[in-house]
């Protein structure tokens, strides 16, 4: 008689663990998607949705992680952030402007004072997140 090999340690062995992958490779490939739309259109930032793809990727999909990270475009956000915490000046510019520009289009909008307040408190902590990261390129 022949016994049945042991469970494999990857997440289809938990239960649940099949629901939970598709849910990070839905995330991870909708994040992707919006960062590769924020290298044409530069009101929508690339770096965050970029890292967070590959934060999904990782949890879900190895190989389309490996992709992402051999990627000429989004591989070096990635090594960067995850090598050095680095976020390259450009993005940095980027993610800042982005920020104003939605605060300015808020207020133009005539969006309630209370909530441009809120908004203004949460993107200036965000800015100040975004420029206290080191800045630099690849070595």
């Amino acid at each position: 008689m022949q016994s049945d090999p042991p469970p494999s340690p990857d997440n289809n062995a938990r239960p649940g663990g099949s629901v939970l992958r598709a849910l990070w490779v839905c995330v991870g490939t909708v994040s992707l998607a919006l960062g590769a739309v924020g290298v044409i259109l530069p009101l929508l930032p690339t770096t965050p949705f970029v890292l967070l793809a590959a934060f999904a990727f990782a949890r879900s999909a190895p190989r389309l992680r490996a992709w992402l990270t051999d990627n000429r475009v989004f591989g070096p956000i990635i090594m960067d952030w995850e090598a050095r915490g680095v976020i390259a000046p450009r993005y940095k510019a980027m993610a800042c402007t982005v920020m104003a520009a939605v605060l300015l289009g808020s207020v133009l909008g005539g969006l309630a004072w209370r909530l441009i307040v809120i908004q203004a408190i949460c993107m200036g902590g965000a800015a100040a997140y975004v420029l206290s990261r080191p800045s630099g390129t690849r070595r």
